[in-house]
């Protein structure tokens, strides 16, 4: 199977490096992330002037209709770039399931806006199950969340439920909203939902699973780029620092553990390119979405965690971007679960069948 992005995608993943590179600053963002929205708004605002965030809204409402593939080709470029952006929340856990699960009417008055830099998220780990009830007037909803990420600045919130997939306002009564720290100092919250009303437009009916599965499409596209970023990085420093007159990649052990690094780098590419191909073609991709959710928990932090040894000290100066790589894959493994986890439920996939 050929993954090679066609002339179109490859122009998004061009582009959204272009962009991304030259609005970056990351002295900025650690500004931002310690005292303001969590996240760098100028470079949000030039990624949104650049028509990457309506890469996937319809064309109807003035997007590009693309999918899966494309968004994963923008997110791996974040990942590459280490940025805190609500890009993985607003496209593959707002846009993409908004799309896919919601009428013309509900596209029509969610999306729009996000070309101009809404923020969207959903909340996909409980800590107590989501109930919902008709209480005669229409639905009320109850349940608590942890790691949902940019919740207080999102629009709406995706809740998947047994009555569909939710849109809840962050700022309703009986919404609360309480920070949880993050490796990167991203915004992330616990979110506490006591007797919220529904409206009848604010419920997306279809197949609640959708969520889950843009979501993993979405994290292995971020893992991409992530450890491809830390890998470069780290083999232009092996290939440079010299030690006994000697460049640290002409050493046996350090030529292996990069090679090591290597083969993680491309396994966890395949895993994403896979998962979402098919998820963009309609075909059945919970297997492959599953197996690159493993690799992503499994072996995205411990591949990462080479390349800090072979930076030796530097790896471990909040100077240098090769602590942002590692932070962000910490933060993405827990966001799926953990390696144990996700081994769980592929193991209970393979008894199933």
């Amino acid at each position: 199977m050929d993954f090679t992005l066609d002339e179109t995608q490859q122009a998004v993943a061009e582009l959204a490096a272009t962009v991304l590179r030259s609005e970056a600053d990351h002295a900025r963002v650690e500004h931002v992330l310690a005292s303001g929205p969590g996240y760098d708004e100028t470079l949000w605002k030039a990624m949104a002037q650049a028509g990457l965030l309506a890469l996937a809204l319809p064309e109807s409402l003035g997007g590009e209709g693309f999918g899966a593939v494309e968004v994963a080709a923008l997110l791996a470029e974040v990942g590459r770039q280490t940025l805190p952006t609500p890009a993985f929340a607003t496209l593959s856990l707002g846009v993409l399931p908004v799309v896919a699960l919601g009428s013309a009417e509900q596209q029509a008055t969610l999306l729009p806006e996000v070309a101009d830099g809404r923020v969207l998220t959903a909340a996909l780990r409980s800590a107590t199950a989501a109930t919902v009830r008709d209480d005669g007037a229409g639905l009320v909803v109850g349940g608590s969340f942890v790691g949902v990420p940019y919740a207080a600045q999102a629009h709406r919130i995706l809740v998947a439920t047994t009555a569909g997939v939710l849109l809840i306002d962050p700022d309703d009564d009986g919404v609360t909203l309480t920070r949880t720290p993050t490796s990167t100092g991203a915004p992330e919250y616990s979110v506490a939902l006591a007797d919220v009303r529904i409206a009848d437009e604010d419920v997306l009916a279809g197949d609640t699973a959708v969520l889950e599965r843009y979501a993993l499409a979405g994290a292995a596209a971020l893992a991409d780029g992530i450890i491809a970023g830390g890998l470069a990085l780290t083999a232009a420093h092996v290939g440079t620092r010299q030690q006994f007159g000697k460049a640290l990649a002409t050493f046996q052990a350090v030529a292996q553990q990069i090679a090591d690094v290597y083969v993680t780098a491309r396994t966890v590419h395949l895993a994403s390119a896979s998962a979402n191909w098919r998820l963009a073609a309609g075909l059945d991709a919970d297997d492959d979405l599953q197996i690159a959710a493993y690799w992503l928990a499994a072996e995205l932090p411990a591949g990462l965690q080479v390349c800090h040894h072979l930076h030796g000290g530097l790896g471990v100066d909040a100077s240098y971007p090769m602590h942002r790589f590692y932070s962000h894959a910490k933060d993405l493994a827990r966001f799926v679960g953990g390696p144990a986890y996700r081994l769980d439920l592929i193991g209970a996939r393979c008894s199933s069948n």
